[in-house]
């Protein structure tokens, strides 16, 4: 059914994720294990604590490695010991201003990271499709009004930034030049990659995220301190961009070369929001009395406008947008309650995985 995910593909499909212990690793490797896929994850210890890995327990229901896609002979073992059909590169130093403070680390993990992983699967083989997740900010930012296509110039201000360019790079790099369509007979594998930001959803303890500083305020019943409150951002709920990934995971896998190319995923025009905005929402979502105050300090540079333009997913993938930020929101706060009111997480999770799927085959 078109804008769904087809779930008897997944069935006994072997994936590896990278990346599988952070905020969306661990919401995929849920979704893959539900569909019936035989799961290994590839990651460093989950990066916050809590995590959602944890929380969910997804430890005994995968098979996870720990350790480091900078290792490029620790992940080619991994791949030769646990041999994958599909793959999923999630790996990545997410935050853009963790990546002021750390660039090494930030370039070593997002370019190297995505080298590693492409040159391990090129010496290894048998792999039919690789989704490498970057994100919107890898595009030349010029504060359009307008959604950033997916041939727009690659950029970046900031070192997170530029290194996500520079990871569509590489992966364009060696699809031009180890796996290129036009030679799809002989190589047998289609690479893909996958541009998304402001990804929200239960679950998300990151570091200077918005979501996660919002849910910390609420639990600690103490007042949200926003940094940039006029900033406009596309968000999404983390499994409507989940469901893009498998559907194009899919696509590579069935068809290969026509879908091995750059991807934009996000929502629909209207759900590109303030900063502001969003946290007013989750204010009167969670609780009236909660407030929020705008830091006075001087910020680090951060782009005040992006928007992707997602015309190709939705025509080419037939993938559609199918909560709105409403929506997406009040998934926020149902499953943040549960987690205040200790419930089990991983059925929570579960619970709005069938939710997504459902709304997505109904409209509802």
């Amino acid at each position: 059914m078109e804008g769904v995910v087809n779930q008897d593909f997944w069935k006994g499909k072997r994936v590896f994720i990278t990346g599988h212990t952070g905020f969306k690793g661990a919401w995929l490797s849920l979704w893959l294990k539900r569909l019936g896929a035989e799961v290994t994850g590839y990651s460093l210890e989950p990066p916050t604590t809590p995590s959602l890995y944890d929380l969910a327990r997804i430890e005994d229901v995968i098979t996870g490695i720990e350790a480091d896609v900078s290792d490029f002979y620790m992940l080619r073992k991994a791949l030769e010991t646990h041999p994958p059909e599909i793959i999923f590169h999630l790996a990545a130093q997410a935050l853009v201003r963790r990546s002021y403070h750390d660039p090494i680390e930030t370039y070593t993990t997002n370019v190297m990271g995505t080298v590693n992983l492409l040159e391990a699967v090129r010496h290894v083989g048998g792999v039919r499709a690789i989704v490498n997740v970057t994100s919107d900010k890898c595009y030349e930012n010029r504060e359009w009004v307008w959604g950033y296509r997916e041939t727009e110039p690659m950029g970046g201000y900031d070192p997170y930034s530029s290194s996500k360019g520079c990871a569509e790079l590489v992966t364009a790099a060696y699809r031009n030049s180890f796996f290129n369509p036009s030679d799809y007979a002989e190589h047998g594998l289609g690479l893909a990659s996958a541009r998304a930001g402001n990804v929200i959803g239960g679950g998300d303890w990151g570091e200077d995220r918005l979501i996660p500083d919002c849910v910390r305020a609420f639990l600690r019943n103490e007042k949200i301190v926003i940094r940039r409150p006029n900033s406009t951002r596309p968000w999404q709920h983390v499994l409507q961009l989940l469901n893009g990934y498998l559907m194009l995971a899919e696509n590579l896998y069935r068809v290969g070369s026509k879908f091995a190319q750059a991807w934009n995923f996000g929502p629909l025009d209207q759900d590109s929001k303030t900063v502001e905005w969003v946290v007013k929402r989750l204010c009167e979502k969670w609780d009236k009395s909660v407030g929020y105050e705008i830091a006075k300090a001087p910020q680090l540079h951060e782009a005040n406008y992006l928007k992707l333009d997602c015309s190709k997913a939705m025509t080419e993938l037939g993938w559609m947008p199918k909560w709105d930020v409403e929506r997406a929101l009040d998934e926020v706060i149902e499953w943040t309650k549960a987690y205040q009111d200790g419930k089990n997480i991983r059925d929570v999770c579960n619970g709005q995985i069938e939710e997504y799927t459902l709304s997505a085959v109904y409209g509802s």
